[in-house]
């Protein structure tokens, strides 16, 4: 295991830093690598790393959280929050109903199989949305409009609604019948997610105000309680539905606002922290990427994940056109919702394990789909923002 962790770490530095210094996002690199040493490429990587890469992806993507909500301003929110819930689920919706019109057509598959594809190609990616928002937050783009801070909610509620039609969606394919019941799962899980995270803020925060400890204490004990919260969803699961994500990025807002010298402590480390998990995290999501797949499946299959990013697009148009932001802000929230890895990578091959007719397809499409947005969606935005967002004076 030592052996691939220190491959993944000089594998990903390396090729990151090559993309970086050719004018790339570093993320292809790292993305590159993980496919290159992975089991599907030169097979580098033992079984024990592949085993726990999932706990070790989730661990980045609760860093990436706390991040976004230690730089959630409430007066910024205030600003967008009509847009930013619409942004929860109004894109993933176009995007899932433009899936489930085109893909019995092009791919010669069911209705409801295409909704189960949809549903697996339909989230945005927090991992390569959220740290690039942090920067634009940071470097005062577009942030009198609530530019970044509207993706930076709405991208992770975003997650949630996708992940719960999933269930939804192949439970059905699997030859379940159609609960309506489980769609309360949503607003349920987002409720009871504030909720916990919200608690949580609170608490510590009061304690802080009391008690003073060593600065590093407060990042160990901030992540040793978003670990709880994941442990609590884990759980929950089958009894209660239950966001640990949403109730992380709550928990590290409203601690912001009850204690901010300490959260600021706290940003700190993971800001320090996130430079590690970075690699981690592309790395192992390229490692679980079949390119002979993607390959097998051909221009139909990229043409209708072209085309279903259209429908995605319509659907941040829709959310934002009423805002108070000017037509190139907008374009830059339609650009910016489109990269797609983490969800895709967690779940895509669930369809093909539960013995789905449509599992290969999924799996293939999920693929693509990190292949081809991520990559291309962080390039868009990190060359794109400077003509886009105008730069806030501070």
């Amino acid at each position: 295991m030592f052996f691939s962790l220190a491959l993944i770490l000089l594998a990903g530095l390396s090729l990151g830093w090559i993309c970086k210094k050719i004018g790339l996002p570093p993320l292809i690199g790292m993305i590159a690598a993980g496919i290159l040493i992975g089991p599907y490429g030169l097979n580098f990587l033992d079984a024990n790393t592949l085993a726990i890469g999932a706990d070790l992806r989730k661990i980045a993507l609760l860093v990436i959280l706390t991040r976004a909500g230690l730089n959630l301003n409430l007066d910024d929110l205030k600003k967008c929050s009509v847009p930013a819930i619409l942004m929860a689920f109004v894109p993933a919706t176009c995007e899932i109903i433009g899936t489930v019109i085109l893909a019995p057509m092009i791919l010669h598959i069911t209705w409801i199989e295409a909704a189960v594809l949809g549903s697996v190609i339909a989230a945005v990616s927090p991992a390569v949305v959220v740290p690039r928002m942090i920067k634009l937050i940071e470097q005062g783009y577009g942030t009198r409009q609530a530019v970044p801070q509207m993706i930076l909610a709405g991208s992770s509620l975003d997650d949630i609604y996708v992940i719960v039609l999933f269930s939804v969606f192949s439970s059905m394919a699997a030859g379940g019948s159609f609960q309506p019941a489980m769609l309360l799962d949503i607003p349920v899980s987002i409720v009871l997610g504030l909720a916990g995270g919200a608690a949580c803020g609170w608490t510590l925060g009061r304690f802080y105000s009391k008690i003073s400890l060593r600065k590093e204490i407060y990042a160990i004990q901030f992540y040793a309680i978003t670990f709880l919260l994941v442990a609590i969803e884990n759980a929950l699961t089958d009894k209660v539905p239950f966001s640990s994500l949403l109730a992380v990025m709550t928990f590290a807002f409203i601690l912001k606002r009850q204690a901010p010298e300490t959260a600021a402590e706290i940003k700190k480390t993971s800001d320090a922290i996130w430079v590690l998990a970075e690699i981690f995290l592309f790395v192992l999501v390229g490692a679980v990427v079949n390119v002979s797949y993607a390959f097998g499946c051909g221009l139909q299959a990229v043409a209708l994940l072209a085309l279903v990013l259209v429908f995605r697009m319509a659907g941040v148009w829709l959310c934002v056109r009423f805002a108070p932001m000017d037509a190139k802000s907008r374009l830059f929230c339609m650009i910016a919702y489109t990269p797609k890895a983490t969800v895709q990578a967690a779940i895509g091959a669930i369809p093909l394990s539960m013995g789905l007719a449509c599992g290969q397809t999924v799996l293939t499409l999920a693929v693509l789909s990190i292949l081809l947005t991520a990559p291309l969606g962080a390039f868009a935005i990190d060359h794109l923002y400077p003509r886009l967002l105008t730069k806030d004076e501070r």
